[in-house]
């Protein structure tokens, strides 16, 4: 980075990072959790996971919503010499940063299946089903704003956490900046920049 430039993330981008390899391995724990009967028998297996489904994805949709709206609002500028880390690596970075809780959770997923059939996979799936939900939110957060939010490289442990304690603030740069469109997706159409 030249003449003290930072490395930037997309905050959507982070946000959303989890969001594929949590739904497929919920949904692949949730399929092979189907084989066992269980202590409790699939079919009070397969209500309850989809009970932890819901409440799985509403709370990480909701949960910090708040944080995110305040440090939007005092979002700075990014600066000239500032670097936009590309779409791949921020996702690159969230997986390795957290592949051993992935693998563990993927884990005592299959695990509760011998306990309650299939209900730890559901909970997996929408915990990812939650992240893509909150990346939406932040999506329709800087479509109003005509701003997208990036969060400092730096300030993310293992890749994650774009509004964690160690992040004081935001930048933001115009909405066709960057590889990803509003909400951390991939752009459709190359976008001018």
């Amino acid at each position: 980075m030249a003449r003290g430039g930072l490395g930037l993330a997309r905050v959507a981008v982070v946000v959303r990072a989890g969001a594929a390899p949590l739904w497929w391995l919920g949904a692949v724990a949730a399929g092979v959790g189907a084989v066992p009967e269980g202590l409790t028998g699939r079919r009070i297996g397969v209500l309850a996971g989809a009970v932890l489904f819901l409440a799985g994805a509403a709370v990480v949709a909701l949960v910090r919503r708040g944080r995110y709206a305040d440090l939007a609002r005092g979002a700075a500028r990014a600066g000239k010499y500032d670097v936009l880390q590309d779409r791949a690596v921020t996702v690159r970075n969230w997986r390795r940063g957290h592949r051993w809780w992935l693998l563990l959770g993927f884990a005592a997923a299959l695990g509760s299946a011998f306990a309650v059939p299939v209900a730890g996979g559901l909970l997996l799936a929408g915990l990812g089903a939650g992240l893509r939900l909150k990346a939406a939110w932040i999506g329709r957060l800087e479509r109003e704003r005509e701003t997208l939010l990036w969060v400092r490289v730096d300030w993310l442990r293992r890749g994650g956490r774009p509004a964690g304690k160690a992040v004081k603030g935001l930048r933001g740069t115009g909405i066709a900046a960057g590889d990803a469109a509003p909400g951390g997706a991939r752009r459709r159409t190359a976008a001018l920049v």
